[in-house]
């Protein structure tokens, strides 16, 4: 009897270590899928179903953070103002009060993909939002990055997919080869309009010492600068970068990847927006600058006349 005791015990301990250790390995392999979501996440492209080329670009923000903390993600710049929200993973509700309307957050981690989804209520009952409802979004690893799903009530009817990676894990574009002189017909003061009927200019230096320099200006309907930027064009390593300053910012870069005659296009894919700006030269002597993504989507345009013409 005591040798079928000893073992029933044996055995129990084994079932017990065993249970134990699949349970560690378990939480380890969790553990280490939700470290990979933690960080900043730069939209990459669009891999919604279906969706046209005009309509193409994020689901959510162009960029966003994701901070893995023990048994929570807290989230920033998901496109809903709110910073530093802590989601449990356990199901549990996180409430952000607005002025008008309460979020409610409320996530959850299975099968290697964290999902979370948040109510907007408002007044004092607390009824759902006449605009938004809720939403409900999805975050999941894959060998080509960061896959996210967004879905909306009241529906769209398309649930919208786009791939995000870590900076450094977003290729390079190719640089053209260039000289600063390749860009002469850039030079001069232009000047146009926006749709809005605000007056906007550039006005680029020639080139010389391996360098354009430029400043740009809005100035609205009332007459009132409302927006400025310094902008450079400058030779490096055999190519030429593109350097914009709005509002005397810091500075962002984007390479030369094409040119001909008479067009410029600057990339940069580790940018939020945006990705790429072309400037183009028309036979009647009108400067279009264009700035957007990659591929898709509507990009901003704005056309200029040489000033005085």
């Amino acid at each position: 009897m005591k040798t079928k005791i000893r073992m029933a015990s044996v055995l129990l301990g084994a079932f017990v270590a065993t249970l134990a250790a699949l349970t560690s390995s378990a939480q380890s392999t969790q553990t280490n899928e939700l470290k990979a979501l933690d960080g900043e996440w730069i939209f990459v492209e669009d891999r919604t179903k279906d969706q046209p080329l005009e309509r193409m670009g994020p689901p959510m923000s162009s960029t966003f953070l994701l901070r893995i903390e023990e048994g929570a993600v807290i989230l920033n710049n998901h496109g809903s103002g709110h910073r530093n929200v802590r989601v449990a993973l356990d199901s549990s509700i996180t409430e952000v009060t607005e002025t008008n309307r309460v979020a409610r957050y409320r996530g959850a981690w299975k099968d290697g993909t964290f999902e979370y989804k948040v109510e907007f209520l408002r007044g004092p009952d607390k009824v759902p939002d006449g605009s938004i409802h809720w939403i409900r979004r999805s975050f999941r690893m894959t060998p080509d990055g960061l896959i996210v799903r967004v879905t909306y009530e009241p529906s769209s009817g398309t649930e919208a997919v786009g791939l995000y990676r870590h900076a450094q894990d977003i290729p390079l574009p190719t640089p053209a080869k260039a000289t600063i002189g390749d860009l002469s017909w850039l030079a001069g003061a232009w000047v146009g309009k926006r749709s809005s009927g605000s007056s906007i200019e550039e006005r680029w230096s020639p080139p010389l010492g391996g360098a354009m320099l430029a400043v740009s200006r809005t100035v609205n309907t009332r007459g009132k600068m409302n927006a400025f930027e310094y902008l450079r064009i400058v030779e490096r390593d055999g190519g030429l970068i593109y350097i914009a300053q709005p509002g005397g910012a810091k500075a962002t870069e984007f390479v030369l990847t094409e040119l001909t005659k008479t067009r410029a296009v600057f990339d940069n894919p580790r940018h939020d927006y945006p990705k790429r700006i072309r400037y183009e030269l028309s036979p009647e002597g009108v400067l279009s600058a264009t700035v957007g993504y990659a591929k898709g989507g509507t990009p901003g345009r704005f056309e200029f006349k040489r000033e005085g013409k």
